[in-house]
C-alpha cells in the first residue's frame, strides 16, 4: 500500500512529468554594461549606470520530461542606453527532492551592431519554497562564463530570485 500512496504523491507533484512551469527572474549582481548579471538576460532587471537607465524584461517556460526534469526556454528584452538586445536562453532544470532546483543553460542574445553577439554558459542552484501548491518562490545562486572573448573572461555572479508557477 505504501507504494500506492508514494506513486500518487509522485503523480500529483508540482515538479512531475507532463506538469508545465513559468518562470519570471529578477538578478542582482556585477556585470559588463551595466546589465544586471550578464549583457543577456531573461529576466527583470532595472539599473543606472552613470545617469543611463538599463532595464530588462523576461521570462521562462519549461516542461518536465521526466518527474524532476524540465526542459526549459527563455526569452528577453533589454534596454541599454537605447539600445535594444533580444535574449534568448536554452536548458535544464533539476530539482532534488522536488525543493532544491539545479539549472544548466546556455544563453545567448542578438545585439544590433556589434561584431559579435554574447554567448554564456551558466549554472544555477538554490531552494524552492512552495508557498502554496502551484507557486514557489526560487532563491539561489547563479554562475555566468562568457563563451565568447568579445564580452569577459571572468565569471560573473548573481543572487537570484525567481516565482514560478507549476501546472
Amino acid at each position: 500500500m505504501s507504494s500506492v500512496i508514494a506513486q500518487e504523491s509522485d503523480n500529483g507533484s508540482s515538479t512531475s512529468k507532463g506538469k508545465w512551469l513559468i518562470e519570471a527572474n529578477t538578478g542582482f549582481g556585477g556585470g559588463p554594461m551595466g546589465l544586471t548579471g550578464h549583457s543577456a538576460n531573461t529576466g527583470f532587471g532595472l539599473s543606472s549606470i552613470d545617469g543611463e537607465t538599463v532595464w530588462s524584461l523576461g521570462a521562462e517556460a519549461g516542461y518536465f520530461v521526466v518527474n524532476d526534469l524540465a526542459i526549459k526556454v527563455g526569452l528577453g528584452y533589454s534596454d541599454l542606453a537605447g539600445e535594444t538586445i533580444f535574449s534568448y536562453k536554452l536548458g535544464a532544470k533539476y530539482y532534488l527532492s522536488g525543493v532544491i532546483p539545479f539549472q544548466l543553460d546556455i544563453t545567448g542574445a542578438s545585439w544590433e551592431d556589434i561584431e559579435e553577439n554574447p554567448l554564456w554558459l551558466g549554472i544555477q542552484g538554490g531552494y524552492a519554497w512552495f508557498i502554496v501548491e502551484n507557486v514557489s518562490i526560487e532563491p539561489g545562486l547563479r554562475y555566468n562564463v562568457s563563451l565568447n572573448e568579445d564580452f569577459t573572461d571572468e565569471g560573473i555572479f548573481e543572487f537570484r530570485i525567481g516565482f514560478a508557477l507549476h501546472f
